[in-house]
């Protein structure tokens, strides 16, 4: 009998926590339908800023030179923070953070692998003697 009331407290117990856990993790998500036009347009203008930034690195005749993947590596950490501008943009719109970093990460992730596509290519044609 008391196996049983204790199992049933148990099982009350872990069913409020629950609903408690899964009340305040609706409370903090975030809405996205809170972002203005003018946000998206800032957050925008930020990214061709940075793909700019990133374009202008790779044409550096030191960058072509090096190893791709190095010369990317220190083309991204240079145009970093171009890039932070976005997060400046976000928090201002009381964006939470986690998001916001995932959305960098994806931009980041996203030019990196275009940058080291286009500087292997040019790494390549190099090699086989095209201008």
């Amino acid at each position: 009998m008391k196996t049983v009331i204790f199992s049933s407290v148990l099982l009350v117990s872990i069913l409020l926590f629950s609903v408690t856990a899964t009340a305040e993790q609706a409370a903090e998500e975030w809405q996205n339908t809170t972002i203005t036009d003018a946000t998206i347009k800032k957050i925008q203008e930020s990214k061709y800023e940075y793909k700019k930034c990133v374009g202008e690195q790779m044409q550096k005749p030191a960058y072509l030179k090096m190893d791709s993947r190095n010369a990317t590596d220190e083309i991204i950490k240079y145009c970093e923070p171009v890039l932070s501008k976005i997060r400046e943009v976000y928090l201002a719109e009381k964006v939470p953070g986690v998001i916001a970093d995932r959305h960098l990460r994806q931009i980041r992730m996203q030019i990196t692998r275009n940058a080291l596509q286009g500087l292997m290519f040019e790494q390549a044609a190099r090699k086989a003697g095209q201008p």
